[in-house]
């Protein structure tokens, strides 16, 4: 698939010179940050409107769409592992990662079109295309982002260049949320006047999907891949899929916190825009409700490197969900009418969970390290792939459980006025669900053993180790 020479991409592409490893320079470390940027304004979108968009514009029942989301989940459990195998087998004149950001944004783009388009089939067909473009959008996220997250453990080995690539990818992906939540609702509302919510929210979704495709490109000339590793921790067996699960105690912790964290963000983002046109009864709210569940994060994220100095990572979590909780309490308790209120607590609640964002990410490439330290091979892919699917469960949770909600209280879809039994469930499934779930968020980080010490301990004898590999290599080569 990316064995061809394409020489025109190495003409095109601007010479660069290749600074040592775990040293990266600011231009790069922005460039690597435009993948999440554009991973962003498709899979938030998502998140954020896609339910909304089948319930109220395509015209399927919550039911129907929440069992959508989760059938899509459990075909992801096949193919994201496959993916991630076939990512880490894959080696180019470009590197094993970034290639895919190439040939894939266009795919990507087109998919997330499809999905906001609304067919002129009847309602088994519809349904069916709902199923088709949905799935298909969401392997070919995996295609892209697997990668994506891959390339911090393949361009840098230094914890804080890390934890600082993490955080220039988390803050243009949470300005990616910015545009998504304010831009997309308000598009969306302007096209609708004009041609109708379908027409609508399509143009809305080509717009996202230009975007997208365009920065996905750009991540791909900004970045180098300049980790070296050993020729035989690169040759992968599926039992080693099984191998890393079982020695990497990190990884499955790991897994364990992104599937809540992911729950809780897909659930708070797909109830947002019922939060608003319901219970607060101001539709007209929604882009400034879903922009302060985002700006205010931005503010806080670039402080992310001085506090993982300053905390260890157990504290960093902890004091993160507080804020997200404490939110979301005051989001609980509020009336309809306390306007400011309501911004307040969805604001610091956003301050939280973008905390947890930019940092659980720069956990990932440490744990990439400790499976190879333990199994003598570096699985990037493949991890990242187990992560993706992990998020992923976590976003079909979200996407599942709100729709469960509203069906058992009653909420009818398009009505001006919802009963006080469906109302109360939009609350219930805003805060106090998501709040419970983050309990056992906490609860599992307590079993992360990869404390910043021992970190450290082994990422120098992997290091030493595989310094000593590849010079015996490079002799063995000579002869």
């Amino acid at each position: 698939m990316f064995e061809g020479d394409a020489s025109f991409m190495e003409n095109s592409q601007p010479k660069r010179a290749i600074r040592p490893i775990g040293q990266i320079g600011v231009g790069e470390k922005v460039g690597f940050g435009l993948g999440d940027f554009a991973c962003n304004l498709i899979y938030a979108s998502l998140s954020s409107y896609l339910l909304f968009f089948y319930t109220n514009v395509f015209g399927l029942g919550a039911a129907a769409a929440s069992l959508l989301f989760l059938v899509v989940r459990f075909i992801d459990a096949f193919s994201d592992p496959i993916i991630g195998f076939f990512v880490d087998k894959s080696n180019t004149r470009w590197g094993k990662y970034r290639p895919f950001l190439l040939y894939g944004a266009i795919p990507f783009a087109i998919l997330a079109v499809l999905c906001f388009t609304v067919p002129s089939f009847g309602g088994v067909g519809k349904l069916a295309y709902a199923y088709v473009t949905y799935i298909l959008l969401s392997i070919c996220y995996t295609f892209v982002n697997v990668p994506y997250g891959s390339l911090t453990s393949a361009m840098t080995n230094d914890q804080q260049e890390s934890v600082s690539l993490t955080t220039y990818r988390t803050f243009l992906a949470n300005v990616g949320q910015v545009i998504v939540a304010f831009f997309v609702p308000f598009l969306a509302d302007i096209f609708t006047k004009s041609m109708g919510a379908a027409k609508g929210w399509q143009l809305t979704m080509v717009i996202m999907g230009v975007m997208g495709g365009l920065l996905l490109w750009g991540c791909f000339f900004s970045t180098n891949e300049r980790v070296k590793v050993p020729a035989s921790h690169t040759k992968i067996k599926v039992k080693d899929v099984f191998e890393q699960l079982l020695h990497n105690r990190p990884l499955v912790v790991l897994c364990i916190f992104f599937f809540v964290i992911y729950g809780v963000k897909s659930i708070v983002s797909s109830t947002g825009i019922y939060y608003v046109t319901y219970y607060v009864g101001r539709a007209d709210l929604v882009k400034w409700y879903s922009l302060a569940g985002t700006l205010p994060a931005l503010a806080f994220i670039p402080a992310i490197p001085w506090l993982a100095n300053h905390m260890t990572k157990f504290q960093l979590i902890i004091v993160s969900v507080a804020a997200d909780i404490l939110g979301m309490v005051g989001l609980f308790f509020a009336k309809p009418e306390w306007i400011v209120w309501i911004f307040i607590s969805r604001g610091i609640a956003s301050v939280g969970n973008g905390m947890i964002s930019a940092y659980m990410w720069a956990l990932i490439p440490e744990t990439v390290e400790y499976g190879e330290y333990k199994t003598n091979k570096r699985m990037g892919g493949v991890i990242y792939a187990i992560i993706g699917f992990v998020f992923k469960c976590g976003n079909a949770l979200g996407g599942m459980i709100p729709g469960l909600v509203l069906s058992a209280t009653g909420y009818v879809a398009v009505a001006q006025h919802q009963t006080a039994g469906a109302l109360h469930g939009i609350v219930i499934a805003t805060t106090v669900v998501p709040i419970i779930i983050y309990f056992i968020a906490i609860f599992s980080m307590k079993f992360y053993n990869l404390d910043k010490e021992t970190y450290k301990r082994i990422s120098a004898e992997l290091k030493e180790r595989n310094a000593k590999e590849l010079a015996e290599e490079a002799a063995e080569n000579e002869k």
